[in-house]
């Protein structure tokens, strides 16, 4: 049954890795964007793409530690840890909620 463990750690690694891939982009788009408005002087409206894009790797990175979260807990289920995945869930189902909105706008 460690080989659970072992899925678990490997899915919540890739979450991390998503979420960093996709701070980086974020970053190296802003600066290509804030280096164009310097030197050509245009007025770029790209703000909102670079906002639409990180929110969509930071809540596909949320999905794989939530799944992973999950694995662990029926993996090991403690009634503590079921206490904690549900704050979890709670939490992420909250920020979810609010990427999501800002999102469409």
């Amino acid at each position: 049954m460690q080989v659970f463990n072992y899925i678990a750690t490997g899915i919540g690694i890739a979450g991390s890795c998503i979420i960093i891939w996709g701070v980086l982009l974020t970053v190296f788009n802003f600066f290509k964007i804030e280096s164009n408005r310097f030197i050509k002087k245009i007025d770029s409206k790209d703000d909102g793409e670079i906002r639409y894009s990180f929110s969509s790797y930071m809540l596909l990175g949320l999905d794989f530690m939530l799944a992973a979260d999950i694995i662990h807990t029926i993996h090991n289920p403690v009634l503590n840890e079921l206490y904690i995945l549900a704050i979890i869930v709670a939490i992420r189902s909250v920020i979810s909620f609010f990427m999501h909105k800002e999102m469409k706008n």
